[in-house]
């Protein structure tokens, strides 16, 4: 009899004989009679055992298979679908035993340190939540793929070993056995690839794919990830882009998750994010928006904030819902966060039926506070923060208690989805180290057709034709128009300080492939394992890839990385310095 699945039985198959395999999942001997519940990949079923000795040996994740017939349980489990039945157990065969187990599989919390989990990584792969997210994951990149098809797109597999570049962190190198002292580099993305394919004429490419970046991990970084990568020709509005993929993201939720998306979806300039929202990856699933106020306090008598104003820099407030009854210590906690942060000028004001409460409010009218606050959208029994110091500083300090006290006062709404696009970002940042400009992106982004004029002359003011999706707060997915013509592009790594030898010898043959008939092209690329996270409600992304390593690049489970012996050293022509 063929083996059958233990989570799709139900009172339909009363009186049947079925052959099941699976786990044990939990036992309880009552000594004349043993419950067993089985579990596969389909769920559970409980097994009852009576006049078989064997089944008084059966311990946690031993693998068995069963004969037996379905009848209805005179006490049916609401909380199982196979709640309703149990097969009575007529034959029992031990197909592997388990060991005892390091930590239980039975529960969706995890009851053992990271490290303990990793190095058993296969039995904790066995609990439900990480079964579900396993499926997730399946699902969502089934959905990917089901979709993009529909949409003309082509999956091409690119390679892994390729030639260093430089694109941001630091290449995992593979040396060379047949050419002693050269190394191939692991990418860090596709980008190149998937530009020469697009020349190539492949006019809709996409592919879900592995990258490589060696740098410093966290909860949401790995140094092999999945990206979502896609390109396409012929696009010089991201609106054609924009399209596609909020159709893409809008399946991606119905099929994973059942949630109807709405689209289109803003779109927040990077100048106004920043201004509104204090990052570039706003949560818009609340308000408390930032406000300039800068003005209104040019000349105050809080000297603090007027001599920020003449030194050119900038005074913005922050309200906070509610936020009045706050004690004294809270707020004292509230002023140390923000000078964490950066802040050197800060200043709150409590609203009330009685009057404005602040700190400064012996330095100025209340007139001119409550001015502040009306800007800001403050009300009675509400907090408002204010803040003075250089725009990027204070932008980026009230963007992160913006976020800090939503959470902490619950003003995030559960079960929400807020989406944006992030767009006109600056085509160039100034390194403070180097004290020389880079890119924002990527080198290979379009400026914007307005400011090219602006290139040599004051390259920091240069928009690119770049963007991101945001997803409640977070970045999951970024891209641009690329540059297909090869005099701009040699014009763009001229003024990344790259020679032109330098530029032939790291992307001579992209610069190649422009001179053939490049049409304009542009594309995007999804953090997948990010993507997947948020959809499963988890908080990492090691809880949605199979086998990921540690914050310190590690992987419990193999060992890796590990010793290699001296031979395989001498055959790559390295040795070991000490």
């Amino acid at each position: 009899m063929a083996r059958e699945a233990c989570g799709t039985l139900r009172i339909g198959d009363e009186g049947r004989m079925v052959t099941l395999a699976g786990w044990v999942h939990r036992v309880r001997d009552l000594g004349g009679i043993t419950f067993v519940d089985l579990r596969d990949g389909s769920g559970l079923v409980q097994l009852v055992f009576r006049d078989i000795p064997e089944a008084h040996d059966l311990s946690l994740e031993d693998v068995i298979r069963i004969r037996g017939t379905v009848r209805r349980r005179e006490s049916p489990n609401p909380k199982l679908p196979t709640g309703e039945i149990e097969v009575v157990v007529e034959e029992l065969e031990m197909l592997s035993k388990s060991k005892p187990l390091p930590f239980p599989v039975d529960t969706d919390e995890p009851r053992a340190s990271e490290e303990t989990r990793l190095r058993y990584r296969f039995l904790d792969l066995r609990r439900e939540r990480m079964q579900r997210n396993l499926h997730m994951r399946h699902k969502v990149s089934l959905a990917i793929r089901n979709y993009l098809s529909t949409q003309g797109f082509v999956e091409v597999e690119t390679p892994y070993l390729t030639r260093s570049t430089p694109e941001g962190a630091r290449d995992f190198l593979v040396p060379s056995r047949l050419e002693p002292g050269k190394f191939y580099a692991l990418p860090q993305s596709p980008q190149l690839f998937k530009q020469t394919l697009v020349i190539s004429g492949v006019e809709r490419y996409f592919q879900i794919v592995r990258c490589f970046r060696d740098e410093d991990l966290r909860a949401d970084r790995q140094p092999e990830f999945t990206q979502l990568d896609l390109e396409m020709a012929f696009l010089e509005d991201p609106d054609e882009l924009f399209t596609v993929i909020e159709g893409l993201v809008v399946h991606v939720f119905r099929e994973a998750i059942g949630v109807e998306l709405e689209a289109p979806f803003p779109r927040i300039s990077y100048a106004e994010a920043m201004l509104r929202y204090g990052s570039d990856k706003p949560d818009l699933r609340f308000g408390m928006e930032i406000v300039d106020v800068t003005e209104l306090f040019r000349g105050c008598g809080f000297r603090v904030f007027a001599e920020a104003v003449e030194r050119g820099e900038v005074v913005r407030a922050l309200p906070v819902p509610g936020a009045a009854v706050k004690s004294r210590s809270e707020l004292k906690r509230l002023e140390e966060r923000a000078v964490e942060l950066g802040l050197g000028g800060v200043a709150w004001a409590k609203f009330t039926l009685e009057g404005v409460s602040s700190p400064i409010a012996k330095f100025t009218s209340e007139e001119l506070l409550r001015r502040a606050a009306e800007k800001a959208g403050a009300g009675e029994r509400d907090l408002l923060l204010l803040a003075a110091g250089p725009a990027g500083t204070v932008a980026e300090a009230l963007g992160t208690l913006r976020v800090e006290l939503a959470r902490e006062l619950g003003l995030v709404p559960k079960g929400a989805w807020a989406l944006c696009w992030i767009v006109d970002f600056p085509l160039f940042k100034l390194d403070d180290e180097e004290g020389r400009i880079i890119s924002e992106h990527h080198p290979f982004t379009s400026p914007h057709p307005d400011d090219i004029p602006l290139l040599e002359t004051d390259p920091l003011k240069v928009r690119a034709r770049s963007y991101d999706l945001v997803i409640n707060g977070v970045e999951i997915a970024s891209g641009s128009i690329r540059i297909h013509r090869r005099d701009l592009q040699e014009r763009i790594f001229k003024l990344l300080g790259l020679t032109e030898e330098e530029a032939r010898e790291k992307f001579g043959f992209l610069l190649r492939a422009l001179e053939y008939g490049a049409p304009p092209h542009g594309g995007i690329a999804f953090g997948l394992d990010r993507m997947v996270m948020m959809l499963a409600g988890e908080s990492s992304i090691r809880e949605v890839i199979a086998f990921p390593k540690t914050a310190t690049g590690a992987c419990p489970l193999t060992g890796a990385p590990a010793e290699v012996t001296e031979e395989q050293l001498r055959e790559l022509h390295l040795r070991l310095e000490s």
